[in-house]
């Protein structure tokens, strides 16, 4: 049995060490919700918001986060971390500690107003979800998309959050210059599952809802399948995509498990307080895609996973796609109607 207990709507169930020991940090706090385990808002008074980088197996180089951390509580996210380089805690540090970059928008006009800048497609987001539950409330992802809409800067959004219907304005007028694609990323259609692997995060119902609003309005949307965790959801990987094809998905991406650093240790952890029996087979499974270890940097390799079992789930999301008519490329976004702020533009957002 696990020494700790499951926390009612968190993923993680403790705090495992920072691996940056002597780093702290001193935030100012805005205030508490009110949940079963509190969430702490904290501002921060960012220097920049658009993040670059090399990687050659991501579609996008450059992305924009207005949060740092993430409470829908991903047990399997990749992206917490990122939470230890501030000075926190991967676990539940990451879903109770949400850092808000409040300055995002005005920093984002700024960056595009440069005469340096050169438009490309920005995506929302690479690290943690742009429509967390926080959206709701500082409106810092609508806000953004307001400044690349002013400049027809094209954007590509990756959520699990039905909330991104709250935006369709201003998607639908994206969609026009060809400048925006939403992919809805769908772990599982069993809500039991759901509610232990992703317990804040929009019901799958409700994300399939929002593939099919989205599609009818005429924004280009997907699904990303996404973690495929064998053992555990791969089998469903044919159903996500016929369900998500009947919703209009025109396109869909998949990304098999991987458990970087201390993700390792938070989902070990999980499967010992949910699925103990499949524990075993589960790793082994994961260790069979990744070079006989729980995660593999490398790139390419990582994003896809290598081995027979590997082969195996990629053959059968090209497959499935297939017979669904889903293709498995995203749609390439364009440049060509980016428009330089006019200084009217600038002086009234400052």
């Amino acid at each position: 049995m696990s020494e700790y207990q499951t926390i009612k709507g968190r993923g993680a169930a403790h705090n495992p060490p920072n691996r940056f020991e002597t780093q702290r940090r001193d935030s100012l706090v805005l205030d508490w919700e009110k949940s079963d385990s509190k969430t702490q808002f904290i501002r921060e008074n960012a220097k920049s918001i658009i993040t670059k980088n090399d990687s050659p197996d991501i579609g996008f180089d450059a992305g924009i986060n207005v949060y740092r951390g993430c409470e829908q509580g991903c047990v399997y996210c990749y992206a917490r971390p990122t939470h230890e380089y501030v000075g926190y805690s991967a676990g539940l540090d990451f879903e109770t500690k949400i850092i808000v970059k409040e300055n995002a928008p005005a920093l984002l006009q700024k960056a595009l107003s440069s005469r340096r800048w050169r438009p490309k497609v920005l995506a929302m987001s690479g690290v943690t979800d742009p429509y967390q539950i926080v959206e709701k409330r500082f409106l810092l992802t609508r806000r953004c998309i307001e400044v690349l809409l002013s400049f027809r800067n094209p954007v590509a959004i990756i959520t699990k959050s039905s909330g991104v219907l709250r935006d369709m304005d201003l998607l639908e007028q994206l969609a026009g210059y060809d400048a925006v694609v939403v992919m809805i990323s769908i772990t599982t259609l069993d809500n039991e599952l759901h509610q232990k692997l992703e317990p804040r995060a929009s019901r799958p119902e409700k994300r399939l809802e929002a593939l099919r609003r989205l599609n009818q309005a005429g924004i280009p949307s997907g699904v990303m399948v996404a973690p495929v965790i064998p053992g555990l959801n791969d089998r469903e990987v044919p159903d996500i995509l016929n369900a998500s094809a009947n919703a209009g998905a025109v396109f869909a991406g998949m990304v098999p498990l991987r458990l970087p650093l201390t993700v390792a240790t938070i989902f070990e952890n999980w499967l010992t307080r949910h699925f103990p029996e499949r524990k075993s087979k589960v790793l082994n499974l994961v260790r069979q895609m990744r070079g006989g270890e729980l995660n593999d940097s490398q790139f390419f390799s990582r994003m896809q996973g290598k081995g027979p079992y590997a082969k195996q789930v990629r053959d059968l999301f090209v497959l499935s796609c297939r017979k669904a008519g889903i293709q498995h490329r995203v749609p390439l976004l364009s440049t060509q109607h980016f428009k330089p702020a006019r200084s009217e533009q600038l002086r009234l957002f400052s």
